[in-house]
Formats: structure tokens, C-alpha cells, sequence
């Protein structure tokens, strides 16, 4: 791409014509990115299991995905965060290989 763009900008009467079809391009970081709720949704029609964000973020720090900080942490030194299933962890980890996230 960036050779295209810099030859783009030549000033020549020779022309360069280059065809390029999405399906030769490599599926981006971004585009792999599934949102919360389409994790939800994935796992619900797959399995009639409903997960929380709270699992889909225990299984993604599980699998190695860099989560951002969590900044509403509990002010409670003793508080107790509910641990995802082990089913619904199975479910979750589905959904992240169905939408390329993990392998």
C-alpha cells in the first residue's frame, strides 16, 4: 500500500495501474476485534448460556489479550469478584476463536 501511495504521487506520463481485491488482504488487528456484546450474543445463540463482561474479561486476561485498566476497581479491601464457569469459560473461548481473536 504505501508503494502505491508514493508512486501516486510521481509525476510521470508513464501509469502505473495496480489491482488489489480485499479477499488478498490479510484481516487486520482491528477488524479481528469482537466487541462484548457480540461475544454475548455469539455464545448465547451457540450455547443458551448468557455470560457477563465481568467472564469475557477473565477469560480474555487468561488467553493473553491486553485488557486496558480497569479503573472502577471496589474501595473494600475484602471484596469477592465471582470466577466465570467452567462451562461458560469453554463457551467464551468458542466464541473468542470463532471471531479469530485467539487460535
Amino acid at each position: 500500500m504505501e508503494s502505491i501511495v508514493l508512486l501516486s504521487k510521481l509525476h510521470t506520463k508513464q501509469n502505473i495501474e495496480v489491482e488489489l481485491t480485499m479477499s488478498e488482504m490479510d484481516l487486520t488487528a482491528a477488524e479481528s476485534k469482537a466487541t462484548y456484546e457480540e461475544i454475548k450474543e455469539y455464545v448465547l445463540e451457540h450455547t443458551g448460556l448468557k455470560v457477563s463482561s465481568l467472564y469475557i474479561a477473565q477469560v480474555k486476561q487468561k488467553c493473553g489479550i491486553i485488557e486496558r485498566e480497569n479503573y472502577n476497581l471496589s474501595k473494600s479491601e475484602n471484596y469477592r469478584q465471582p470466577k466465570c464457569p467452567p462451562e461458560k469459560e469453554k463457551a467464551i473461548r468458542e466464541a473468542l476463536a470463532h471471531f479469530k481473536m485467539i487460535r
